[in-house]
């Protein structure tokens, strides 16, 4: 059991352009207060050759943090295309979106995304240099690899009320894979 339990994460304004903003509603829950604020990244994978080319859109602090629900929409810019590889542009990727806590992460959704013309003459003969205003990305949001990771919360403070009722943060790393049929993480519809 963790100290911060995400409880849905929904994709906003998909599929879209390209240079469009990416958009996430994010719910969770805090079980108890924590000391320090919790880190939300998304980082664009801009290929599966070289992770120099990794991308990491936005990084936000949120808190104070205490016991109850949460909901937030975060949004982070686009990829800079000229830091992808031209070849790298078109096709499957992921985007990683994740959460820690001092420096520890908890969580971690992937998602893949297909980025592709939206016109169907300019797929079947692709120009020579991508035109980038003419490309729309689809995130595939029914099926995200949801991996948590154990961590410590508040190890320092175990005076805070509720502390001693969870248990112990050891154990193995909880990783849930898309094709699992029915333990799939769906995040529109389901529960983490």
């Amino acid at each position: 059991m963790s100290a911060v339990n995400v409880t849905n994460v929904t994709v906003l304004d998909n599929p879209s352009m390209f240079l469009n903003p990416f958009q996430f509603e994010i719910s969770y829950e805090c079980l108890l207060p924590l000391n320090d604020d919790l880190e939300w990244k998304l980082i664009y994978v801009g290929s599966a050759e070289d992770e120099k080319y990794d991308q990491l859109l936005e990084s936000v602090l949120v808190g104070p943090v205490n016991v109850g629900n949460y909901r937030f929409v975060f949004q982070a810019d686009p990829p800079k295309p000229e830091k992808i590889p031209e070849e790298d542009i078109l096709g499957v990727t992921v985007l990683l979106l994740t959460c820690s806590y001092m420096g520890q992460e908890f969580i971690r959704v992937g998602y893949y995304v297909s980025n592709e013309y939206i016109d169907e003459q300019l797929r079947e003969e692709p120009p020579p240099k991508v035109l980038i205003d003419k490309v729309q990305r689809n995130i595939l949001s029914d099926k995200p690899r949801v991996t948590k990771f154990q961590i410590v919360f508040n190890s320092s403070n175990s005076d805070v009320p509720g502390y001693d009722m969870l248990p112990p943060e050891d154990g193995p790393v909880d990783t849930l894979p898309i094709d699992n049929g029915p333990q799939a993480m769906d995040c529109e519809n389901s529960n983490f």
